[in-house]
């Protein structure tokens, strides 16, 4: 398709998050001409009340975000996570994780997702190649052999050789192209703060599975911490209105000594989770990336990393087929896409809801399995290794921006 009518692409991405963005990034570095359609204004993204929330971005999607040329301004925002641990309240039993068993590399960094964001569009907005459109809305889209036809609310219809949903759990893109999806509530809300502590965490990140959900604190820049608090949805109005020493206490009593005197930073935020998967993630001539195509509970912090890899894959893909004067939107190369991504991404998905299950159940014989897992994953040197190097997002059938660096 000729590209010198400025309402046609080659790629058009609906949805302007850190997913969306970071692959409208690779794709318009490597010279495809690319519109992203974001339906709020993008500058309130940027806004530090957005979005509460840090990631925890593993050592293999650093490298993706390195090779989107992104990384050197996000780094810097991050603590480095050394150490991992996780604990069951219901038995004596915990898993540790020291990065030096595994090289010189840490885990991956804590970084608050404004300081992502705003590394990502600071770098958006300098590529020609990538049109970024806010305030907008897709209406409906046509798909024929070679393009597709795009219609935007308040705009003149678009065309590109691929769409692709990138709009979150309840993309428009995915219900458009009639992609049903497997998707059920936690009946869990996660409560997400920042606070400040008298003692230096060391960049241990600590996650206590209760059995009213998990509770983390992940070490941020600083004597601060990110937590994320789970707790049953009716319980959460409770928790968001406490006032805040008591909210402080609570925090206390959940965190542990460690840490030293608390105090709460900002606001407090919540999210309600539930679990969602695409039953495909293509149809003609469009594909689904992260919280489009899945959506998990956020207990081992993997959401973000397993968006950014299907950045990294589809990137790689579709940059691959530009070079060689090939068709990206052909069925053969999204048949590739789903086929590559598909099988971590059903792993993750299973693994996170099998542990939230797991560990919120308080029968006695699965109190003792999930003790005896945990002593035995942390009394096994090369199973630990290998559950080391997943957190670290270095296992399975990587995209070359990851392998090229482990």
């Amino acid at each position: 398709m000729s590209t010198t009518n400025p309402n046609h692409y080659d790629v058009i991405i609906n949805g302007g998050g850190m997913v969306g963005m970071s692959l409208g990034i690779a794709l318009a570095r490597a010279g495809m001409r690319t519109a992203l359609i974001e339906r709020g204004p993008m500058p309130a993204q940027l806004e530090p009340t957005f979005d509460g929330r840090a990631s925890a971005v593993a050592l293999g999607s650093s490298h993706i975000l390195e090779g989107i040329g992104v990384w050197e301004s996000m780094r810097p925002h991050g603590e480095p996570i050394l150490d991992i641990r996780a604990t069951d309240s219901d038995t004596p039993m915990f898993l540790h994780y020291d990065h030096t068993q595994v090289g010189d590399k840490p885990f991956g960094w804590i970084i608050e997702n404004r300081h992502i964001r705003h590394a990502l569009h600071e770098a958006g907005s300098k590529l020609e190649s990538l049109d970024i459109i806010d305030r907008a809305a897709i209406d409906s889209f046509e798909t024929s052999e070679t393009h597709v036809t795009v219609r935007v609310k308040g705009h003149t219809d678009m065309r590109c050789r691929l769409l692709i949903g990138a709009d979150g759990k309840q993309s428009s893109v995915r219900k458009l192209a009639g992609i049903g999806a497997h998707e059920w509530s936690y009946h869990q809300t996660a409560i997400v703060c920042t606070i400040e502590h008298t003692e230096p965490h060391h960049g241990l990140a600590q996650e206590r599975f209760l059995p009213a959900g998990p509770f983390a604190a992940l070490p941020m820049t600083g004597n601060r911490s990110s937590l994320v608090w789970v707790e049953p949805e009716e319980r959460v109005q409770l928790y968001m209105e406490l006032p805040e020493d008591e909210f402080v206490q609570e925090i206390t009593e959940r965190v542990g000594g460690y840490l030293g005197d608390i105090r709460c930073t900002g606001p407090r935020f919540s999210y309600p989770l539930s679990l969602m998967h695409a039953k495909s993630y293509i149809a003609p001539r469009i594909a689904l990336i992260g919280d489009a195509a899945h959506g998990m509970h956020p207990l081992a912090g993997q959401g973000v990393n397993v968006g950014f890899r299907d950045v990294g894959v589809l990137a790689e893909l579709l940059i691959d087929q530009f070079r060689l004067g090939l068709d990206i939107g052909s069925s053969d190369v999204l048949e590739h896409y789903q086929r590559w991504r598909r099988f971590d991404n059903v792993t993750m998905l299973a693994v996170t809801d099998n542990l939230n299950r797991l560990f919120t159940n308080s029968l006695l014989p699965v109190k003792l399995a999930r003790g005896i897992g945990l002593w035995t994953v942390n009394r096994i040197p090369p199973l630990k290794r290998f559950f080391m190097r997943h957190a670290m997002g270095l296992v399975g059938d990587l995209p070359d921006m990851v392998r090229k660096n482990t």
